[in-house]
């Protein structure tokens, strides 16, 4: 698709935000980002900087807004970053994700994947408030991403088998990790199902999935294959 911005959910968000004092910018990532957005199975996932804590009322208001209109059914999401707090990667924000407000850290991948690949909707470019990353800080990344959150999640594999969309989630975030620690260079979530450590049934699922078409997951076999695969990354990058 065109511009980030030319997406109606962003450009109505965007319109929304810029009328707002204490919204400095707001920056697309993940899928749309990259290139690699497919329209009812991506999410969007922006990011918005804010001077000083921003209004959470205000944003739950702002996309309940949105979600029951032109955002319906587009999952649209973003994280809202104070500026003074934008480089402590462990600090939680308020963030709207799937219909409700959560407060969680904007995590090392997405940092970087805003740094390769983000772009400006409005404010100073993405380059100046997220810093290009080098290969070496993608490695670091994928290293910090499968050794923090994923070495605690899999000290819970019944997890796997109660949220399946974790174990759909893991296989191609490990798959992710495992190369950018390895090349340096971030894959696309497309591109990380050729490179997922599954059977090939499973990988033809995920291909279909990724497309948008009906293939459902065997809870129980996929929890297992997953949940094994991530034990094995965090192991293998743990060293």
């Amino acid at each position: 698709m065109g511009a980030p911005a030319s997406h109606p959910a962003i450009a109505a968000l965007a319109d929304r935000l810029a009328t707002l004092s204490w919204v400095s910018g707001l920056y697309v990532a993940g899928s749309l980002a990259t290139g690699d957005y497919v329209p009812g199975v991506s999410d969007l996932d922006l990011v918005a900087l804010t001077d000083g804590p921003p209004d959470t009322d205000l944003i739950s208001s702002i996309h309940s807004d949105l979600d029951a209109g032109v955002a319906a059914g587009a999952d649209l999401g973003c994280a809202y970053v104070a500026l003074d707090r934008r480089h402590e990667h462990e600090a939680p924000h308020p963030t709207w994700t799937h219909g409700r407000l959560v407060h969680r850290p904007l995590t090392t991948i997405p940092r970087v994947e805003l740094a390769v690949h983000g772009q400006t909707v409005f404010g100073d470019d993405v380059r100046t408030a997220f810093p290009p990353a080098s290969e070496e800080d993608i490695r670091e990344a994928a290293r910090s991403e499968v050794c923090g959150y994923w070495a605690r999640a899999v000290r819970h594999p019944t997890w796997w088998v109660l949220e399946p969309e974790i174990a759909e989630l893991s296989l191609t975030a490990m798959a992710r990790g495992r190369h950018a620690a390895d090349q340096g260079r971030l894959l696309t979530k497309t591109a990380a199902i050729e490179e997922v450590d599954a059977p090939a049934w499973l990988r033809d699922r995920l291909r279909a999935r990724r497309r948008g078409d009906p293939a459902p997951l065997p809870r129980l076999r996929t929890a297992w294959i997953a949940w094994n695969d991530a034990r094995r990354t965090v192991a293998a990058l743990g060293r």
